[in-house]
């Protein structure tokens, strides 16, 4: 069961797994950290895979490597690349046609394929990606607006909660 204070506003892979870690009620919390977590995730995506502590570590391993790639980090490159190390796509002509095939250790499947993803996202529009504009706030997400002006994960969470907080200071300014 995902918990009721999860972020989820369906996100692209890459982004949703990145955002299994956020922050609650002052502290983190990781949707990762348990087995049934790993597991209601994995369902909520639709991917019937078990969540074995290989699983949950390898998704753990990716989201760290996500994070780092769009936070720009200096090793983030490298682990991502790690990350897609253990997969490969082969391109074979096949009885329909051109086709490719994935190859990938099953315990490996998802977190390469966030990571895969997450390629396709810089590939396509990296300028687009953001993080939440409230620094309390660790969540990333694919600015999908016709201007890309978007600058909160959530206007009903963080976006209402900063625009009370400016509120506030200009109240308190004028007396």
């Amino acid at each position: 069961v995902i918990p009721a204070d999860r972020p989820s506003r369906g996100e692209p892979l890459a982004l949703d797994l990145v955002n299994t870690l956020w922050r609650a009620d002052g502290g983190e919390r990781d949707l990762l950290a348990e087995r049934a977590g790993a597991r209601a995730w994995l369902a909520e995506h639709g991917l019937g895979h078990d969540a074995r502590p290989a699983e949950r570590s390898a998704l753990i391993a990716a989201r760290a490597a996500i994070r780092a790639t769009l936070e720009r980090e200096p090793q983030g490159r490298a682990r991502l690349n790690a990350v897609l190390a253990h997969g490969r796509v082969r391109h074979e002509l096949g009885a329909e046609g051109p086709h490719e095939r994935i190859e990938v250790p099953a315990e490996q499947a998802v977190a390469w394929a966030a990571a895969r993803d997450l390629l396709r996202l810089l590939a396509d529009r990296p300028e687009r990606l953001h993080r939440c504009a409230n620094p309390a706030c660790v969540l990333w997400f694919e600015d999908t607006t016709r201007p890309g002006t978007r600058r909160w994960c959530s206007m009903a969470a963080c976006g209402n909660r900063a625009k009370g907080l400016r509120h506030a200071a200009r109240a308190r300014d004028a007396r």
